[in-house]
């Protein structure tokens, strides 16, 4: 069990895909087959004769990403976390510094729990923010695009582009005064 609490990478085996791909048609399958109208059971099953184990809901979405990626050729890191980070473990995780999650605390974006002299912050909230924080970059990216053609001016375009990132850092100028 203790080799459970510590972080492992399984690398993708490149002889081994009819296994896999076994296990995603078969997921597949019975996705299709009772969409959202069922609940489909799956089991872990043992060597014996009625040896079995309800696998919950949240074990079986990981075993579906994990066979998801693996079939990919894509290795996967499993890394147990826990669920009350310090500032630092939630700097290493949002790829931000510890000053930038304090001053996120501090202007209440990021809910933590004073103790003593020092902040905790529930996993939850760390990845809620992570998830707010990438919409809002894939929002910005939207309202930035220009639309190009063959046909287009490469200095016209020049010329969108800056009025769109100064645009861009006058609604950063605008958010970061009111805060």
């Amino acid at each position: 069990m203790t080799q459970a609490l510590e972080e492992h990478t399984y690398l993708p085996d490149p002889g081994e895909h009819t296994g896999l791909a076994d296990v995603v048609s078969f997921l597949d399958a019975h996705e299709r087959r009772f969409g959202d109208r069922v609940e489909p059971r799956y089991l872990l099953v043992g060597a014996g004769e009625g040896e079995q184990v309800p696998v919950p809901p949240e074990v079986h979405a990981i075993l579906k990403q994990v066979v998801s990626a693996l079939q990919a050729g894509r290795a996967v890191t499993v890394a147990p976390r826990m669920t009350k980070l310090t500032t630092q473990q939630a700097a290493d995780l949002l790829g931000v510094s510890r000053p930038t999650v304090k001053r996120l605390i501090t202007v209440g974006e990021l809910p933590a729990e004073k103790i003593g002299t020092r902040h905790r912050l529930v996993l939850r909230d760390v990845l809620d923010y992570q998830q707010r924080r990438r919409a809002q970059q894939y929002e910005e990216l939207v309202n930035t695009s220009v639309a190009l053609d063959d046909e287009d001016d490469p200095e016209k375009i020049a010329q969108q582009s800056k009025a769109a990132r100064k645009a861009v850092a006058a609604r950063r100028r605008t958010r970061a005064e009111r805060r």
